[in-house]
């Protein structure tokens, strides 16, 4: 295909760098239930890998948890659990584990079985919505749930450590009940960023309100996907002109240049009402600031379900490995898990 029919297959279709999604309060909250990948999972659906027994722990320790929630309805003083009681008054469950070992299926399946109202918010989500929002009226908004889970939850910086400190220490004593997931032990949250040493205190506070438990095994990612490298740009106009559905093209530089300008908690509105998002020319982020943002485009794209294209420079070299080394490793790998599953999907 020549350069001009590219560039006129890329003008039939839309650009993500046209969305300018801008959400309000109510509208946001909305959509804390979990994206379209984990829409139909439940307990059910879990497959516990035989090979590794603390995959069927945890998927007993959820489905118990789930019984412990109150149900709708005036909250009264209630016998705990011997789980309840060792973690604390207000215990709640933290799922910790590697890339793809069923943490969000898991935590995903709790949202589904839980007596309403639930939440189901990205750490990074949640702690744009506080920022946006005021404390006082996310602790208000929150409260009335039953059940607040958090997916990824992880400590960038200071201020993310004391904002989740006052959150939790205003919601959890009116009933409603915690449930996370993390590629960090909770004692460990913060380690290799911003000075955690300094914040034992605000991280020990955060680590007492749930019961730990560990999930290991492969990620099931790597299982199902060979290392995928990104298309040509010849290939990538093929598949444009073959898709079917709702379909976005963009430059991946002019991209990056929009993803400055809008607000991190309004990435999940770029997905709507779209089955593929076509990417061309991915290559190494050289800016760090580029880089986070684009985990975080990875992260909405990933659970918004949307099959993804990409031409340029294959997935491995996309995050310099000084950053893949650094304290935002965990972060870089889950973003390549996830990027490497839609390309092979996409195939």
């Amino acid at each position: 295909m020549t350069t001009a029919a590219a560039a006129a297959l890329d003008s039939s279709r839309e650009r993500l760098v046209d969305r300018n999604p801008c959400l309000g309060p109510a509208e946001l909250v909305a959509r804390l239930q979990p994206h379209a990948r984990f829409g139909d999972v439940r307990f059910e659906t879990y497959e516990p890998d035989p090979s590794h027994p603390s995959q069927q722990t945890a998927l007993e320790a959820v489905s118990e948890f789930v019984t412990t929630i109150d149900a709708p309805g005036p909250r009264r003083p209630r016998f705990r659990r011997r789980r309840e009681t060792e973690a604390g008054t207000d215990a709640g469950l933290y799922l910790d584990g590697g890339f793809g070992v069923g943490k969000t299926h898991l935590l995903a399946s709790l949202w589904h079985a839980a007596p309403r109202p639930a939440a189901f918010s990205s750490f990074a989500e949640l702690t744009a919505l506080i920022g946006a929002f005021g404390m006082d009226t996310a602790v208000e908004v929150f409260g009335g749930h039953r059940l607040l889970c958090i997916d990824e939850f992880e400590l960038d910086d200071v201020a993310h450590t004391l904002m989740t400190v006052t959150f939790l220490r205003r919601l959890l004593p009116g009933g409603t009940r915690v449930a996370c997931t993390s590629n960090t032990l909770p004692d460990r949250l913060g380690d290799g960023r911003f000075g955690a040493d300094d914040f034992k205190r605000e991280i020990a506070a955060i680590a007492s309100h749930f019961e730990v438990i560990t999930i290991d095994g492969p990620d099931y990612r790597h299982r199902s996907f060979a290392p995928e490298a990104a298309m040509t740009d010849a290939e990538l106009d093929h598949r444009i002109a073959l898709a079917a559905g709702a379909v976005s093209v963009d430059d991946f530089d002019e991209l990056l240049v929009h993803l400055r300008r809008v607000p991190p908690v309004q990435y999940g509105a770029f997905f709507d009402g779209l089955d593929t998002v076509c990417v061309r020319g991915m290559r190494a982020i050289e800016n760090q600031g580029d880089a986070l943002l684009w985990v975080r485009f990875v992260d909405e794209a990933y659970e918004a379900g949307v099959g993804l294209c990409a031409s340029g420079t294959g997935v491995e070299e996309v995050f310099a490995a000084s950053y893949r080394q650094g304290g935002y490793r965990k972060k870089y790998g889950r973003a390549e898990s996830r990027l490497n599953a839609m390309l092979a999907e996409s195939t």
